[in-house]
C-alpha cells in the first residue's frame, strides 16, 4: 500500500470534545451578539416622538424685510452674521443668519417690480445666496459662481417676471451648501401676482395673522448645545436630528384667530423627508405647490415633501381646538434598510395649533385659483428634445460637478423632457434652476397630487423614471452663454459631494462655450453688469 492511500485512509483526529464546545459556544455567543446588536441598532434607527413634544413656545414669525423704493427699485439689505440662538438646549447655540441669529426675514415682492438686495457678508467666511424657485438672471441666481467674500456686498438686481409664489433663498457655495444651510442661512421670498389678486383676496393672506410661513428643520445637538452634523449609520442621505424646530422655534404652537389658516410648508432640512399630515386625521386644502398656485384646491390627509420642496396648505378650525402637525411613516422606494435608516419609518410632531374660544370668519375657498396661462403644461407636443440623467453615489450620469464644465446647453423660449432616475437606492431630489416645469409621470403611472402643480424640485424614486417638461422662458436681459445655472440633487450632502451639474441658456443661433472661466470671471464688486455689483465672481474648479 502506498504512503498517499495510507494517508488518506488514516482516521482524523478529532478536537476532543470540550474543546468542540467550547469553540462552538464562542460561535453561537458571537452570533447572538452579531444579531442582538443588528436588532438594537435597527430599533435605535426609528424615532417616533409623536405624543412626547411639550409645546411650549409660541412659533417665531420671520419679520417681513424692510424696503424702500429707490430711482424705480425697490431695495431690500440683508446682512450675514454670526450669533446664537435659543434652540432649548442648556447653553445657547452658536448659529449663523441673516439680519439676525439664525434664519433672515421674509423679502416679497410684485410680479412686474424690479428688485435689488444688497447682501453684506459679515460671516467671516465665504458664502453665497442662491434665489431657490426665482426666475433670474444667470447673473444674479447667487449659485457656487456668484461669491460674497467676508466684508463683501452684492447686489443682484432683475425684473419679478413669474406668477405668484413661495420661494425661498439659501447659501449655495459648492462645498459648504450642506454646513451654511445647516447653521441657519435661510429665508422665505413671497412673490405676488396682480393678475391672480381678486383669487388672493379670497385666501387667507394676512401675514402673520392667518397666513405663515412655516420652515421645518430637524437638528442634532451636541451635549453642549453645538450643532452636531454627524450623519445617521448606514445611511449617505446627511445629517438626521431628532429635535424639530419650525421657524426656529423648538416645540412651536400657532394660537390661530381665523376659521382658515394657511401654512406656507417649506422642507428647510438638509436630508429629511417628511409626510405631512395631523394628528386628529383631518384633511386640509393643498392650494399651490413649489412654484405656484394650483389650478384648484385638492383636499388630503397626508403629503410628502423632499427637502427644498413647498406646498402651501389651509386647514380648517373650530373654536377652542387643538392639533398637531405631524410628520408620518413613507415609503421612500427603497428597500427597507434604506427607507428605514434615511428617515422613512420616523414619526415627528412638527406643531401644535391652537385656536382661540372665538375665531375670526374667513372666506371660502375659491374653486379656481390659477390662471391657466400661468401653469406650465403637460402637452409633450412642443418638446423639442430629451435628455436623461442618472443619479448615483454623489455623480449626475457618471461625473461629478466641475465648475468650469459646460454639461447641457439649451435655447431659451424651447420646451424639452428631461427624464431623470436614481440607480443607486438611495434617497435622491432633482433641483432645477431658473424654471418651472411639469411632472408628466413616474415609472411611465401619472405622478401623485403633490407633484402635480408647478415644480422646481422632485423626489425622484430610485429604480423609476421621473419625466420632467421643462420650459426655458425667455431670459430676463437677454441671455448670458458664459454664465450657467444649475441642477443638483437636493439632498445638500449629495449636492456638496458632487451631484450637481451646470447648463446654460442660449439664444436660438447663439453658441455656448466648451467651458466655463472659472479662473478670471468678472468681479463681483466693480460695477460690472450695470454698475450696481452684480457680476460674479468665480471659485476654482471643484471636482473636474
Amino acid at each position: 500500500m502506498s504512503s498517499a492511500t495510507t494517508a488518506a485512509t488514516r482516521p482524523r483526529r478529532r478536537l476532543p470534545r470540550r474543546w468542540r464546545w467550547i469553540i462552538g459556544t464562542v460561535i453561537s455567543v458571537v452570533l447572538i451578539g452579531v444579531a442582538t446588536a443588528g436588532v438594537v441598532i435597527w430599533n435605535r434607527a426609528l424615532l417616533n416622538t409623536a405624543g412626547s413634544v411639550t409645546f411650549d413656545r409660541e412659533l417665531a414669525v420671520p419679520a417681513l424685510a424692510e424696503s424702500g423704493v429707490e430711482d424705480g427699485v425697490r431695495v431690500f439689505r440683508l446682512d450675514l452674521r454670526k450669533g446664537e440662538t435659543d434652540f432649548g438646549q442648556e447653553k445657547p447655540t452658536p448659529t449663523i443668519g441673516i439680519n439676525g441669529s439664525y434664519l433672515g426675514p421674509t423679502l416679497r415682492a410684485e410680479r412686474g417690480e424690479r428688485v435689488r438686495v444688497e447682501i453684506t457678508n459679515s460671516l467671516g467666511e465665504i458664502s453665497t445666496i442662491h434665489w431657490h424657485g426665482m426666475h433670474v438672471p444667470p447673473a444674479m441666481d447667487g449659485g457656487p459662481h456668484q461669491l460674497i467674500d467676508p466684508d463683501e456686498t452684492w447686489k443682484p438686481a432683475w425684473t419679478i417676471d413669474q406668477p405668484a409664489a413661495t420661494v425661498w433663498y439659501h447659501p449655495h457655495v459648492h462645498g459648504n451648501t450642506a454646513d451654511q444651510v445647516y447653521r441657519g442661512l435661510a429665508g422665505f421670498f413671497l412673490l405676488d401676482d396682480p393678475a391672480t389678486a381678486e383669487v388672493a383676496k379670497e385666501l387667507p393672506h394676512d401675514y402673520g395673522v392667518d397666513d405663515f410661513p412655516v420652515v421645518v428643520q430637524d437638528k442634532r445637538f451636541h451635549a453642549d448645545g453645538t450643532l452636531d452634523m454627524s450623519d445617521r449609520a448606514f445611511t449617505s442621505t446627511g445629517v438626521l436630528g431628532p429635535t424639530v424646530l419650525v421657524n426656529g422655534t423648538p416645540g412651536p404652537y400657532l394660537n390661530v384667530t381665523t376659521e382658515k389658516v394657511r401654512l406656507r410648508l417649506l422642507n428647510g432640512s438638509n436630508a429629511r423627508f417628511y409626510n405631512f399630515g395631523f394628528a386628529d386625521g383631518r384633511d386640509f386644502e393643498v392650494i399651490a405647490s413649489d412654484s405656484g398656485l394650483l389650478n384648484a384646491p385638492v383636499s388630503r390627509e397626508r403629503l410628502q415633501l423632499s427637502p427644498g420642496d413647498r406646498a402651501e396648505i389651509i386647514v380648517s378650525m373650530s373654536p377652542g381646538e387643538r392639533t398637531v402637525l405631524r410628520s408620518y411613516p413613507q415609503s421612500l422606494g427603497t428597500n427597507m434598510v434604506s427607507n428605514r435608516f434615511s428617515g422613512g419609518d420616523d414619526t415627528l410632531d412638527i406643531m401644535e395649533l391652537r385656536a382661540a374660544k372665538m375665531l375670526a370668519p374667513s372666506h371660502a375657498i375659491p374653486a379656481k385659483l390659477s390662471m391657466a396661462d400661468d401653469q406650465p403644461t403637460a402637452d409633450e407636443s412642443p418638446a423639442v428634445r430629451t435628455r436623461r440623467f442618472e443619479l448615483s453615489g454623489t455623480t449626475i450620469n457618471n461625473k461629478p460637478m466641475s465648475m468650469s464644465r459646460v454639461d447641457e446647453v439649451v435655447t431659451e423660449g424651447t420646451t424639452e423632457i428631461w427624464e431623470v432616475t436614481a440607480v443607486d437606492d438611495t434617497p435622491h431630489n432633482f433641483h432645477i434652476h431658473d424654471v418651472r416645469f411639469t411632472v408628466l409621470d413616474v415609472g411611465a403611472k401619472t405622478p401623485p397630487m403633490e407633484l402635480q402643480g408647478p415644480q422646481d424640485t422632485v423626489y425622484i424614486r430610485p429604480g423609476r423614471i421621473t419625466r420632467l417638461l421643462v420650459t426655458f422662458q425667455p431670459a430676463i436681459g437677454g441671455t448670458d452663454p458664459t454664465m450657467p445655472y444649475m441642477f443638483h440633487c437636493h439632498l445638500l450632502r449629495h449636492e456638496d459631494q458632487g451631484m450637481m451639474g451646470q447648463f446654460v441658456v442660449v439664444a436660438p443661433g447663439e453658441k455656448a462655450p466648451d467651458k466655463i472661466d472659472v479662473a478670471t470671471g468678472h468681479d463681483s464688486h466693480d460695477g460690472a453688469h450695470g454698475g450696481d455689483g452684480t457680476g460674479p465672481r468665480s471659485l476654482a474648479p471643484h471636482g473636474g
